[in-house]
């Protein structure tokens, strides 16, 4: 049952004063106490009884409510009987912390509240509690050993019948049990948990997408220690590496004994995940002793013969030497000094490499990713020259340009995954990316390194949480953009389009477009005007309208490229 039942029962005398929000909260059970440290007696999921006894100054309400709010209770019910009126120190704390706070008026006793509720949780336990614990035991001999996710899936779908998903942050499908998720819907269901957790909300997180009701259950590596270990770490270390099961259900009214069963459904497939990292640690080392080598200017030959051995990890079967691409990643946090950038970066760089229709765990494993300092680095394997350029000592040149094409692109690299990630990095985070041009030998490593580098840097210089440059944009003027100082921006593009903009909004007559499209025609008038369906004389008659307000000369390449650049900079 949910607080938000209680509340709707005019017997029980509840009124609320705050936590409106956290009104779909499971109520697991009920406790009276006026202990000012009742924790021992706390498993979660409580509605709290108490009569304020404990308190004896508004000192005391903070700690109180901080207790309560880290053993995960579902809400606290304050008697007015004692003091009359609910301390506002109590209804503060309980505001801080997010606990929902009822007041209980004094003509309805602690007993009737206790009644009611223990009342309510063991008739929804009565008729299911046998089956779940049947399942559970089942669920817990037929782990990852058996077959790996899918299978613990498939017996939610047979004997409970709940469709359920494993994804990634991207909303990659790892596992699923019949029919996958439409992209779009699991990008949205990894993005709203995301912002579930940043936002320090207990999971399970339910969310409504096109008529159907999913519940979230976060899945944290069971490697990564015991539950108070990973409470004392910041959300911001795991939150873009987690992966979460997505069950096609509403959570908010099940039993206790339910969401223990789906808790442990999470254990088992967290075992799943611990394994795929394991197995991932021969590639970063591969990736690390690469990137250690380029990075101490090693002799090209040493470098090759650490990519000769790689290369038969990342793509078996491979019978030449493959292009290599050079992807840099970085997250930052705008008050996370102290948090390791460089895991977290790892960690969701060799999720974002993988194709977002590949489905798994395993296949997807071609990329080694490793880390120095801040940054996380990959080395990406294309296809080999063999294969695409054909064979013989022609094939070098028609193979590199056709390994390009197939090659990462920055643009279309985070297109599915923008989304999902915006959510784990709320406010204060920002990801950016670079991608190098691919390159065919050892030689020509450390200067794609570079490439990815100066790529990434441009990528973070624009707006945005997510960003990413490709090494096209490093010969272009779009390097130098994005580094012109804001003062300088402003004023620039304001000295040269403020004119124009002002004359618009006064007369409408669309001065800025029609200078956009001057100059993407190349001073081209009969072009243009073609574009903008005008006469050429009424052409004319815009751009001498443009260069009286301007002081400037469109036929002169000086003030048209100052033009160019003022409408790239706005």
């Amino acid at each position: 049952m949910r607080l938000r039942a209680l509340l709707e029962t005019d017997a029980l005398g509840l009124r609320l004063l705050g936590g409106e929000d956290e009104l779909d909260r499971t109520v697991r059970g009920v406790m009276t106490t006026d202990l000012r440290d009742p924790s021992r007696y706390l498993t979660g999921g409580e509605l709290v009884l108490t009569g304020l006894a404990w308190r004896r100054d508004a000192a005391d309400s903070e700690p109180f409510v901080r207790i309560l709010a880290g053993a995960g209770v579902a809400g606290l019910a304050a008697g007015e009987a004692e003091m009359g009126a609910i301390p506002a120190d109590l209804v503060e704390a309980c505001t801080r912390h997010r606990l929902p706070l009822f007041a209980v008026t004094e003509a309805v006793a602690f007993a009737t509240i206790t009644e009611h509720v223990v009342r309510q949780v063991s008739g929804e336990r009565a008729g299911d509690l046998a089956a779940v614990v049947d399942r559970h035991r089942r669920l817990m001999t037929s782990g990852p050993a058996g077959g790996g996710p899918e299978v613990v899936l498939d017996l939610l779908t047979s004997d409970l019948d709940l469709r359920a998903w494993v994804l990634s942050p991207t909303g990659r499908q790892i596992a699923g049990a019949g029919a996958p998720l439409p992209a779009t819907v699991s990008a949205t269901l990894a993005g709203e948990h995301l912002a579930a957790v940043r936002t320090g909300r207990r999971g399970p997180h339910r969310t409504t997408l096109q008529g159907t009701t999913y519940s979230l259950f976060p899945i944290r590596g069971a490697g990564r220690g015991a539950s108070q270990v990973a409470a004392s770490r910041d959300v911001r270390e795991t939150v873009l590496s987690d992966w979460l099961l997505a069950v096609e259900a509403d959570a908010g009214d099940w039993p206790a004994a339910r969401l223990d069963l789906l808790q442990g459904v999470t254990q088992l497939i967290a075992v799943e995940r611990d394994r795929r990292d394991a197995a991932r640690t021969v590639r970063r080392r591969l990736a690390q002793e690469v990137l250690e080598l380029v990075q101490a200017g090693a002799p090209p030959a040493e470098i090759a013969a650490r990519l000769r051995v790689a290369a038969p990890v990342l793509l078996p079967g491979l019978g030449s030497a493959p292009h290599w691409q050079v992807v840099v990643a970085r997250v930052d946090w705008n008050e996370g000094e102290e948090i390791p950038a460089g895991p977290v970066a790892q960690s969701l760089l060799e999720e974002i490499l993988v194709d977002p229709m590949v489905v798994g765990s395993d296949t997807s494993d071609r990329i080694a990713v490793a880390h120095a300092g801040d940054e996380a680095i990959a080395l990406v394997p294309l296809a080999a020259v063999s294969s695409i350029g054909g064979d013989g000592a022609d094939a070098d040149s028609e193979g590199d340009g056709e390994a390009r094409m197939l090659g990462l692109h920055a643009d279309v690299l985070l297109e599915a995954v923008r989304a999902p990630l915006s959510g784990g990095l709320a406010d204060d985070g920002r990801l950016t990316l670079g991608v190098s041009a691919a390159v065919n030998s050892a030689e020509g490593l450390r200067g794609a390194l570079e490439e990815a580098r100066h790529a990434r840097r441009v990528a973070a210089a624009r707006p945005g949480r997510v960003c990413a440059a490709g090494h096209h944009e490093l010969a272009s003027h779009v390097l130098l953009l994005p580094f012109v100082p804001d003062d300088v921006r402003r004023a620039f593009t304001a000295r040269l389009l403020d004119p124009l903009r002002d004359y618009d909004r006064r007369h409408r007559a669309e001065l800025v477009p029609t200078l956009e499209a001057f100059l993407d025609c190349d001073g081209s008038w009969t072009r243009c005007a073609a574009r903008l369906h005008l006469h050429v004389n009424t052409l004319r008659y815009r751009v001498g309208r443009i260069e009286q307000l301007t002081g400037r000369d469109l036929s002169r390449l000086e003030d048209k490229l100052d033009f160019f650049l003022a409408l790239r900079m706005s």
